[in-house]
């Protein structure tokens, strides 16, 4: 195998396509990269192998890229739709194999592409943000970092006009906001805070209302950010004065609590290679085969200092955004609630954890069942049950959690709350998620506080337990039904 200008590659390696098809089309048309350029106007077979051309020319010669660069702007006729997509292409396949200066190329066409408001570049640069890993403080990530910040803040212009990048931006720099604030003593990591810091605030002092709909996970990242000055001061503004940020003085915290956040959001916080190993891990991987898996996957995923904030984002994508079928539901793969409590053990230290679990209980405490999805709520209920025989310690700790949430979270909404996990318990019961509640209310291993909190919530939601001679039936929010429907 040649040696790749391109990829990071080992002789096991098998061809890839990008690679082959960029540097086929290099080398085929080389003469024509030359100024002076020709004239003609090129068929589309010709066009679309000299997009690859001069893509792999800005990506691999760095001292000719402005002079590709011209030659691209010269015969562009769409946009540069198919330019876009070569490199929207790379990022989603091949990021996390470029060589750097493939990487820093790429970085730089993204730019110039931005400065013309290229055709799918809001796609590219969201793809860009996706490559950007939670909790991992190695210098190509800050680099990362730094370079798309540089971008959308030297851009701001093109980044009102496209509302998904920004509302985007802003949910991932504050998420890595939460993990880079902690560490201290490195001025270039002081430094990416600082725009970090400007970025975020610009965005929510000025454009609040476009920010709405990121939802209830908005609140969540926010929070992790109070001891940081300037967000407990737009915390402070937005529950006392709404109508600085340009929403309405009748806008309550309450109606972001009720907006479900959209799965794009939270699928920002994991990398394309980590969603591809996670959609396996949780579609082939059987029972009793997933150790080996899930050991591969933490010796990659969560052995540097600060991985462990990561696990917050993967517990979101698998409740949030990685919605089983029925067939796989009813096969032997792995199950979703499975994984989530190998992820809590996990969790060394308590800070993590209690994010971990607030990640995986969060959607219970505003659930509306006309808004949200009760596979969001669907593990957190199943690892509960589930862990009852061998981990009861696992059962014992969520029940504990969700409890001092509905108590402590937001005592000025609590009521909101309570109806929210009441809402969750009565829906699970009546889809038949479990049978009933009843393997919790009698359990001598639970604490007596627990089952009376959890009695006394069955109750106040009418979900009852009733047993009779030869089965049980379930009063179902005010319906009666044989247990199992």
């Amino acid at each position: 195998m040649s040696t790749s200008k391109l990829l990071r590659v080992c002789s096991l390696d098998a061809e890839n396509p990008i690679d082959s098809s960029l540097r086929e089309a290099f080398s085929s048309l080389h003469d024509r990269l030359k100024p002076p350029f020709p004239l003609t106007i090129p068929s589309p077979s010709e066009y679309s192998q000299l997009n690859l051309a001069l893509a792999y020319g800005m990506l691999t010669e760095p001292h000719l890229a402005k002079t590709h660069l011209t030659h691209l702007h010269a015969i562009v006729i769409d946009g540069y739709n198919h330019f876009t997509t070569i490199l929207i292409n790379l990022s989603n396949e091949s990021y996390p194999k470029l060589l750097q200066t493939p990487k820093s190329q790429l970085l730089w066409m993204s730019s110039k592409l931005v400065q013309v408001a290229a055709v799918k570049v809001e796609t590219l640069i969201i793809s860009l943000l996706r490559q950007i890993k939670g909790g991992d403080f190695s210098e190509p990530n800050l680099w990362l970092c730094a370079e798309l910040m540089s971008i959308l803040a030297n851009n701001w212009d093109w980044l009102l006009e496209e509302p998904l990048v920004m509302k985007s931006s802003l949910f991932v720099f504050l998420r890595l906001l939460a993990d880079h604030y902690r560490l201290v003593g490195r001025p270039e990591l002081d430094k990416l805070k600082r725009m970090e810091i400007e970025f975020c605030i610009r965005v929510l002092r000025q454009h609040f209302d476009i920010c709405l709909d990121i939802g209830r996970d908005l609140i969540r990242i926010l929070q992790d950010l109070v001891y940081v000055p300037e967000f407990k001061n737009v915390w402070m503004d937005f529950l006392s004065d709404p109508g600085k940020f340009g929403v309405s003085v009748f806008m309550d915290i309450s109606q972001l609590y009720r907006t479900r956040t959209p799965s794009h959001y939270l699928l920002l916080t994991i990398t394309p290679e980590m969603e591809t190993q996670l959609r396996f891990l949780l579609t082939h991987v059987k029972w009793g085969s997933q150790k080996r898996y899930q050991a591969w996957f933490a010796k990659k995923h969560f052995c540097t200092p600060g991985s462990e904030t990561l696990i917050v984002d993967i517990v979101r994508f698998i409740c949030c955004v990685h919605h089983p079928s029925n067939e796989i539901i009813q096969s032997n793969v792995i199950s979703r609630w499975a994984i989530i409590g190998w992820l809590l053990k996990c969790c060394k230290k308590n800070y993590f954890l209690a994010n971990v679990k607030l990640a995986l209980l969060y959607d219970w405490l505003f659930f509306d069942e006309k808004v949200d999805n009760i596979m969001n709520i669907e593990p957190a209920m199943l690892l509960m049950v589930n862990s009852i025989n061998q981990y009861i310690d696992i059962t014992h700790t969520l029940l504990e959690f969700l409890f001092l949430l509905v108590d402590n979270y937001d005592v000025q909404r609590r009521e909101l709350i309570f109806k929210g996990v009441s809402n969750s318990f009565c829906l699970l019961v009546r889809k038949g998620v479990v049978h009933s509640l009843e393997s919790l209310t009698s359990c001598n291993q639970l604490s007596p506080v627990f089952r009376e909190k959890l009695s006394s919530m069955i109750s106040s939601s009418n979900l009852k337990t009733v047993k009779g001679s030869s089965e049980s039936e379930i009063i179902l929010c005010g319906r009666r039904t044989p247990s199992g429907a």
